[in-house]
């Protein structure tokens, strides 16, 4: 069994002062978002063995954020800044997803990314599960929701398309 959790970063400011997209920071809101979204998974295991978080700015302030709010409560997790997660289609993701995971071959698994290719790949793996969470994630994954897909596989290498049980849909709006 591998879990994965697909986190989209949290919100942000609508342009960087460099004017470029990946410089892009985390607003207000974005922070309390992040720090909400952390304290959910502190007291929801299982926990992420490894993450791997997008180099844009945001992102990994979301996952900056997200482990100060959990840090205390779980045990820490190989972190990986990825490149290619930044503007990554469906199908990088998945490679991603069965590739960055070897040799440390983690039960659990977090990926901090952006939109549209996280809420793409998110539909794309549902093959069964919660149907009111794919019902509200077929309509968007919203700055800093998570999706939880567990898969009936040994390996990450056999992760593949509507292969994914969707256990739970929840956003810091749904928790509000």
């Amino acid at each position: 069994m591998r879990r994965l959790m697909l986190l989209r970063h949290a919100k942000t400011e609508t342009d960087a002062p460099s004017g470029r997209d990946q410089d892009r920071r985390l607003d207000d809101r974005g922070h309390k978002d992040a720090a909400r979204m952390g304290d959910w998974i502190a007291t929801h295991p299982p926990f992420p063995d490894t993450v791997l978080v997008s180099h844009a700015a945001r992102a990994r302030q979301t996952w900056d954020i997200a482990w100060e709010a959990m840090k205390d409560r779980v045990p820490p997790p190989q972190v990986e800044i990825l490149p290619e997660l930044y503007g990554a289609d469906p199908a990088v993701i998945l490679d991603t997803i069965r590739t960055a995971t070897a040799p440390a071959d983690p039960k659990q698994l977090l990926l901090v990314g952006h939109n549209p290719g996280m809420h793409e790949v998110a539909l794309m793996l549902i093959g069964g599960g919660d149907p009111d969470g794919a019902k509200a994630l077929g309509h968007n994954l919203p700055t800093a929701g998570l999706a939880i897909f567990d898969f009936d596989v040994k390996d990450w290498d056999d992760v593949a398309y509507r292969r994914g049980k969707l256990v739970l849909f929840v956003s810091p709006k749904l928790l509000r």
